[in-house]
């Protein structure tokens, strides 16, 4: 833990802090100036060194004072004994600053009561410039000088830190900014993340989610992937180890779909989103720079694909006609949460002429068939992006999403002569010793359905799936918290 922050020491007697541009400031300068007769009376200015001039007032327009002594509100007035705060009161209130002081009779020509203003050390715009300056934080994080002459960006990819776009340096007050967008404990241990194990706290995963461009509000989706990520049921160290082109692919549903903007309608898989294009880079970044998971060492794949960047989107749940991803998962309907699926890029399903479920439904089979390998079957999954267009085309024809899972499953299976070895005259397929007439293409529950993309066009996408099983990777859904 970091060392306790030493607070400057305070005067003995009474102590206020104030500034010029308080209203109430101004109203109870007689009243400090009758006690300072009195008594020891020491006042900080926040704004104007020499306000109010009648009481040699000390400068804290560095608000070095006001911070660290947790001056919310000014007035502030505080007794202090032998270096001790004993006790304050905020805002003009007769009878308080009456008791506090132990003088009657204060300010009888003034109101009783009138409140305060907000201390200038509690102005967002300056509020993280203090706590970086001051210290009063918990970071733990290896701080990084570079030298005047070098370039703050080249040197990140020089320290590997990047994924081989530019990335934003995380300063102490921009990690700092990304903090406050959980309510966790910064040293918390989020997840042990492979390959090297090391333990990713949330101070570390805020580290790179500047870096990729996140705003302090995504902040629990990056902290939900990890945790998702790190599963034995999801298997990222696999994931990373394979020679397929597949990745970490992050669907977010819920409410926090809509507060953070992002998008699950038109290019809903490409660019131009922020928090879609930033959320999922900010996982990988957590791979690659606290796990050590970087292309060409661990990471074998042999072609990869653009999504390794950073995949992510959410569901159009508003326009769809069937019960989101996430519920289907088992999450509770209006949670929160991101999924993880072990995908390669997506593939476009194009029929523009199906008007009813079972012609449309055919097309999905016959694209689906040739996912990875025509001959592969109950190896890999698929997540199934239905377009509103197409999703339409079910809605109108009754069909709800288990029909239409059960449909596909029966024209996805497959007689087994198409799918042996030297079949059609491909060396490439099942064992010729298999004994049953027809395999099914994807395991129970291996087909995934998602409704996204735009409004207008008859498309859908595939995903291909990871290899399945204990030795590959399983769909893994989080709950979102703050």
């Amino acid at each position: 833990m970091p060392p306790e922050v030493k607070r400057p020491p305070l005067p003995d007697g009474l102590v206020a802090f104030v500034k010029r541009d308080c209203p109430t400031c101004g109203l109870v300068v007689p009243v400090l100036k009758g006690l300072a007769e009195k008594l020891s009376v020491t006042v900080y200015t926040q704004d104007d060194p020499s306000f109010p001039a009648s009481l040699q007032p000390v400068d804290d327009t560095g608000l070095e004072r006001s911070y660290l002594h947790q001056i919310e509100v000014v007035p502030t007035l505080l007794r202090v004994d032998e270096g001790v705060e004993v006790e304050r009161t905020v805002g003009w209130h007769r009878k308080d600053w009456e008791a506090l002081s132990g003088k009657g009779g204060l300010g009888t020509g003034l109101p009783a009561l009138r409140p305060g203003c907000g201390s200038a050390s509690v102005d967002p715009e300056v509020a993280l410039d203090l706590r970086v300056r001051f210290g009063d934080h918990a970071l733990q994080s290896r701080r990084i000088e570079f030298g005047s002459a070098e370039d703050e960006m080249e040197a990140l990819y020089e320290r590997g830190w990047t994924d081989g776009l530019p990335v934003v340096p995380p300063t102490e007050r921009r990690v700092l900014a990304m903090l406050e967008g959980t309510s966790r404990n910064p040293d918390e241990v989020v997840a042990h993340v492979p390959p090297d194990l090391a333990p990713c706290t949330v101070e570390k995963v805020a580290v790179n989610a500047v870096l990729a461009g996140c705003k302090p509000e995504y902040l629990p989706v990056v902290l939900a992937a990890v945790e998702a990520a790190c599963t034995e049921a999801f298997n990222i160290h696999g994931l990373l180890a394979t020679t397929m082109t597949a990745g970490p692919v992050l669907i977010v549903n819920g409410p926090i779909r809509r507060a953070l903007g992002m998008n699950s309608g038109r290019n809903v898989f490409g660019q131009g989103n922020r928090a879609n294009s930033t959320i999922g880079r900010a996982l990988q970044l957590v791979i690659r720079n606290v796990g050590g998971g970087r292309p060409g060492e661990i990471d074998r794949a042999t072609f990869g694909n653009p999504g390794k960047v950073g995949f992510c989107f959410a569901e159009d749940e508003e326009g769809s006609p069937w019960s989101p991803l996430s519920t289907d998962l088992g999450a509770t309907a209006g949670q929160s949460t991101v999924t993880l699926f072990p995908g390669e890029g997506p593939r476009t399903i194009v029929d523009q002429l199906a008007r009813d479920p079972e012609s449309l439904v055919r097309s999905y089979a016959m694209n689906l068939r040739s996912l990875h390998h025509p001959k592969a079957v109950m190896a890999f999954d698929c997540l199934l992006a239905i377009g509103p267009e197409h999703a339409r085309v079910f809605a109108e024809g009754g069909w709800d999403k288990k029909e239409l899972l059960a449909r596909l499953h029966e024209l996805l299976l497959i007689p087994t002569e198409e799918l042996v070895r030297g079949a059609g005259g491909v060396a490439e397929g099942v064992p010729e010793n298999i004994q049953v007439k027809a395999l099914p293409k994807f395991r129970p529950g291996g087909i995934l359905i998602v409704h996204c993309g735009g409004e207008a066009g008859l498309f859908s996408a595939m995903i291909g799936g990871w290899v399945t099983g204990e030795m590959g990777s399983q769909p893994v859904v989080r709950e979102i918290t703050r």
